[in-house]
């Protein structure tokens, strides 16, 4: 069993295990736990970015409150200020721990109040040595920090394939009642899942970071149409052009690679297949 949390620490003898991955392993108090102290380069950056994105909203929102309470020209309902405020921070709820903010009484100002807040030095303290740190503890002893972080790494990339069939694939369980109705959905759901990894490779080696669901969003705006071009036997030709990519999508697939066709086949009609 191998599970996590965030945690806080120091790195005075950590070891490598891999590039931009640090960690530091020690035995719990009874001697049947192990804790791994991990820390990742990439992480902290990542959360570090988020926590300042998060700040500079509840600074801006808390600003543009401040003023209204300041030109305010008559008393204002305190008990609903403080539910503003309380949403806020429940809406970037990553820094919302930085803030002390309350509404002080003033009877010098027309809104009977004014707004106060300050920034928690300490939280900055703890942000700056938990951002990019988390622990693994196991009831395995006798491995080593990278196998134990390797194989945590293993657990998050199953759990990141369900999710991806659930959300990004569209997949939802559908219920069966023949076996091998449900052994083609598996069949189904592990070929688009084998062709979300395969793009998210493609993505990773272009430099393109390892979203694909960016790659569709932009992507998908490229269309086809048809042209239909009567013939002198009273028949149709039906022609199923792509519509020519635009600058940012053009540089996308030279990226990955990839070339669009100009033409498209048409599918000839499927002939339906009768039930049992």
């Amino acid at each position: 069993m191998v599970a996590s949390w965030s945690c806080t620490g120091s790195f005075d003898d950590h070891a490598p295990v891999r590039e931009g991955i640090e960690a530091k392993q020690g035995v719990g108090p009874d001697g049947v736990e192990t804790f791994v102290l991990i820390r990742s380069v990439e992480r902290r950056e990542k959360e570090r970015a988020m926590h300042a994105r998060f700040a500079r909203r509840i600074e801006d929102r808390v600003t543009r409150l401040g003023r209204r309470v300041d030109h305010a020209r008559r008393p204002l309902d305190v008990r609903r200020l403080e539910r503003q405020v309380g949403r806020l921070l429940e809406q970037n709820q990553r820094a919302a721990g930085r803030y002390v903010i309350e509404f002080v009484p003033d009877p010098t100002r027309p809104a009977g109040v004014r707004l106060q807040w300050t920034a928690r030095p300490e939280w900055d303290d703890w942000a700056r040595w938990s951002e990019g740190c988390y622990v693994l503890r196991t009831n395995v002893t006798d491995w080593s920090p990278d196998e134990l972080w390797r194989t945590y790494i293993q657990l998050t990339d199953a759990e990141a394939a369900f999710r991806i069939q659930k959300s990004e694939l569209g997949i939802r369980p559908v219920w069966h009642q023949r076996e091998d109705r449900v052994q083609a959905h598996i069949l189904v759901c592990f070929l688009a899942y084998v062709l979300w990894k395969t793009l998210e490779q493609w993505q990773r080696r272009a430099g393109l970071g390892q979203s694909p669901r960016t790659i569709f969003d932009e992507l998908h705006r490229i269309q086809s149409t048809d042209i239909v071009l009567p013939a002198e036997d009273g028949r149709e030709l039906r022609l199923r052009c792509v519509v020519r990519p635009d600058t940012a999508q053009a540089g996308l697939l030279d990226r990955l690679g990839l070339d669009l066709p100009q033409r498209l086949r048409v599918p000839s009609p499927v002939a339906k297949i009768p039930t049992v």
